[in-house]
């Protein structure tokens, strides 16, 4: 017996379709005189074993009396498929959901799906379509392809589902031998299946058939459509009650009496209508037969009709249109539901149909990184994330890894910044060092900030607690006061050697008093242990006589407020470390736009890739495009906004606390820090423009080449950089110091008075040299040169009055008030 290749394949490939018997079709009757399969199991089982499902669905009449007649139906579809058609579709590889790392520019695909997929059809129309039939279709969705004499995709065409059969392979296993379609002209042609994309929501175990949601919801349907459909006939027969009404028929036709009968059938259409019947000679009786439609519970009816379709589809009544009856943060949820559990499925089934004709790893996906709806889970990511960033919880690198955005990966975007003051915490030794706050020596490894670092500012900080210790440390010791006091120099060691310190400390502790030195000093102290003191005359001793006899007194009044250097050196710190860091990823950002594909294309700086390549141009590159000047000023301002108005909050604590014993920061405080911070945007938005005008003018030279303007942008930087942020930093710092005071000041309450007070150089400005020690009430500004200004580096004031201006004020109650 000769042996069988693949036994079991073979057995499986075997027809069963002649030993099963067809079983009926399933129906439901939508409308009265009329039927449609709603669950097309027709009996007919292929070479797979498996039934053709699919072979009764008649989608002409599921469009007719289900998509076009009951508005859930309709409401569900379009609010999917326009979704779908809207979307442009991209083709890139790596990344995450959102955002390919890399992204594929051309591809007959993106022509075909975002521009004209046919000579009758955009691409947007297409995919509305596709959509729209892998809704409604059991079959699945037919795409026809057309390649060009070199294999190129050229046009894609949507088969009409109910024309197209699929043939199953008897002989291989390649499941479809080949695609029947018959045109609209009778003809039938056979589609091989590498021409023809089968798109089809997979049945559980047909792989020749595919799911609907009107499957599911085919009775929801019918209840929909004959619940309006009774309501209507009623109404169109002037809300009569319908019943039976006796007459005599003695003399009437039979044939009469039957048209009478036909024209008065029952059902949905014929509410509300009389019934005709015969009682006999002379007779005339009425029966009322109507169903009311309270009685029908039309309302409950509808309304869970509707429940149901909306369901089965997977879409919530806010998305087409009513969130009447939902609050902001319930209708933003269904939305969001929507898409990642409806939209984003149906999208991505449509998508992978054309993966096959993709090469190496790119992958093609529907464009949703626009999409606010889904940004739902990452705000919320992101207003956590800051919370704990402002509790000092996070670094702003950790912060800004889970918003998204590229890390700054500086020592002070890594190091966390302990509430209330903001103190930084090194993540390790070398941003300790960068940060200022590296180890002293023989410290035994503990963090403290070096003689030269400027930090916070604040009465109550362990910072500030540091710094006045180490000024103390550095001050003149007690040997030089006592030789500067005897007129002498600094005393020295003797040369021979003395007795330890710690032996005249168990002298002094065992209370001996006999202790004699050689010298001035050990007569002093002797005289000075058995004399009795007794006032000496002279200027100094009349003072510390008066001194003696004046009583001690306390004041309740506050001294005063003026903030320091270091207030505005911490600030300008923070300012610089963030905008430098922002420059930074500006002109890296800067430079990948100049080597991007999307901003070369149908330019002079395109290298064609072969000789088919028509991408190249002669224009120029769109350096306005380039730096996008108005995005890094809006990003400018939103990274220094945060960081200044903190530091005016500080500063207006810290004004009320000293005038008016209020811990409070108003409003108007962080108005400063606002200005301020789109000041800045400003600064950095022209600083572009000037880099778009030289980059402008570098173009003019046809010979450069695009190295040269990344070399170009690479010293822009290196030159211009360095002088903005020190006058940005400089400028933010005195405008949000003295605004923040100012306006806490004169929320303080009346009889608050503020003194000019600038640092006495050379770099100060005659018309500020003008206004040292001018004091005038809280709220009244300073005339300089016909202008006014509110406080120093006043941002309403002209430029030359503010810029690189250093000076502050000095607050105190008015000793009259």
């Amino acid at each position: 017996m000769s042996r069988q290749f693949l036994p079991t394949l073979r057995g499986l490939l075997t027809p069963r379709a002649a030993e099963m018997a067809p079983s009926p079709v399933e129906t439901k009757d939508l409308l009265a005189g009329g039927v449609y399969a709603s669950m097309s199991y027709a009996g007919v089982t292929n070479v797979w074993g498996t039934p053709g499902r699919a072979d009764g669905w008649d989608l002409e009449r599921v469009i007719v009396e289900g998509y076009e007649r009951s508005i859930w139906v309709f409401k569900s579809v379009e609010a999917i498929s326009k979704h779908a058609s809207t979307l442009p579709v991209q083709i890139g590889r790596g990344g995450d959901e959102r955002v390919f790392a890399e992204v594929l520019e051309d591809h007959p695909l993106l022509r075909l799906l975002n521009k004209r997929a046919n000579p009758l059809e955009t691409g947007d129309v297409f995919k509305k379509r596709l959509s729209a039939q892998l809704l409604l279709s059991k079959k699945g969705a037919f795409i026809e392809k057309t390649k060009s004499r070199a294999g190129v995709l050229v046009r894609l065409d949507l088969l009409p589902p109910d024309r197209v059969e699929v043939i199953p392979d008897d002989e291989n296993a390649s499941y479809v031998k080949h695609f029947q379609f018959t045109d609209y002209r009778g003809h039938i042609r056979e589609l091989p299946p590498e021409k023809v994309i089968w798109v089809r929501d997979p049945h559980p175990t047909d792989p020749f058939c595919g799911v609907t949601p009107l499957e599911a919801a085919g009775l929801s349907v019918d209840l929909d459509v004959k619940a309006r459909t009774y309501n209507i006939s009623f109404i169109d027969n002037d809300g009569r009650p319908g019943g039976i009404v006796g007459i005599d028929l003695d003399g009437v036709d039979s044939n009469e009496v039957d048209r009478i009968q036909r024209r008065l059938a029952p059902g949905a259409h014929n509410a509300g209508q009389l019934t005709l019947v015969g009682t006999g000679p002379g007779g005339v009786t009425y029966v009322d037969t109507s169903a009311r439609p309270r009685e029908m519970a039309y309302e409950t009816l509808s309304t869970t009709s509707k429940n149901e379709i909306l369901s089965a589809f997977g879409v919530y009544e806010s998305v087409i249109g009513n969130a009447s009856e939902r609050t902001f943060n319930n209708a933003d949820r269904e939305e969001y539901n929507f898409w990642r559990h409806t939209e984003l499925p149906h999208l991505n089934l449509m998508a992978s149909a054309f993966d096959p004709d993709l090469s190496d790893d790119w992958v093609i996906r529907f464009d949703v990184s626009g999409v606010e709806a889904l940004e739902f889970p990452r705000r919320q990511a992101r207003e956590e994330a800051r919370k704990e960033f402002e509790a000092g919880l996070l670094t702003i690198d950790e912060y800004r890894r889970i918003s998204g955005r590229p890390l700054f990966n500086t020592p002070q975007s890594r190091a966390l910044w302990i509430s209330p003051q903001k103190a930084p915490v090194p993540a390790n030794d070398q941003d300790a060092a960068a940060l200022g706050l590296a180890p002293e020596p023989g410290a035994g490894g503990e963090l403290g900030p070096g003689p030269d670092t400027a930090l916070p500012a604040g009465e109550d900080s362990a910072a500030a607690a540091v710094a006045a210790a180490r000024s103390l440390d550095q001050g003149p010791t007690a040997a030089d006061d006592v030789a500067l006091a005897r007129g002498q120099a600094p005393l020295e060691l003797p040369a021979t050697p003395v007795s330890p310190a710690a032996d005249d400390v168990e002298r002094a502790r065992a209370g001996t008093t006999g202790l004699t030195a050689p010298g001035d000093a050990a007569d002093d102290v002797a005289l000075a242990r058995t004399a009795t003191m007794e006032p000496g005359q002279g200027p100094a001793a009349e003072d510390v006589a008066a001194a003696l006899a004046r009583p001690e007194t306390k004041s309740l009044v506050p001294t005063g407020f003026e903030v320091t250097d270091a207030d505005f050196d911490a600030l300008s710190m923070a300012v610089q470390a963030a905008l430098a860091a922002l420059l930074a990823r500006q002109a890296g950002v800067i430079v990948a736009r100049l080597r991007a594909p999307k901003t070369r294309k149908h330019t002079r700086f395109w290298t064609p890739e072969n000789e088919q390549d028509t991408r190249g141009g002669e224009a120029n590159l769109d350096e306005d495009r380039v730096v996008s000047a108005a995005r890094w000023a809006e990003e400018t301002t939103n990274t220094l906004a945060p960081i200044l108005q903190q530091a005016a909050a500080a500063t207006a604590r810290s004004v009320g606390r000293a005038l008016a014993g209020a811990d409070a920061s108003p409003p108007a405080a962080v108005a400063a820090a606002i200005v301020s911070a789109i000041y800045a945007g400003e600064a950095v938005a022209a600083l572009l423009g000037d880099l778009a005008e030289e980059l402008r003018a570098l173009q003019t030279d046809t010979s450069l080449e695009l190295a040269d303007l990344e070399q170009a942008v690479a010293r822009f930087y290196e030159t211009a950089a360095p002088p903005l942020i020190a006058r940005v930093c400089e400028t933010c710092a005195v405008s949000t110091i003295n605004g923040a005071a100012d306006a806490a000041a004169e929320s303080a309450g009346p009889g608050v008075v503020r003194t000019w007070v600038t640092r006495q150089d050379d770099r100060v400005r005659p018309a500020h040299k003008a206004l040292q020690g001018k004091t005038l009430p809280a709220g009244t500004p300073y005339e300089i040169d016909g202008a006014q200004l509110r406080y120093p580096g006043d941002p309403f004031a002209p430029i030359g009055l503010t810029v690189n201006c250093r000076c502050r004020l000095h607050y105190d109650t008015d000793p009259k008030e």
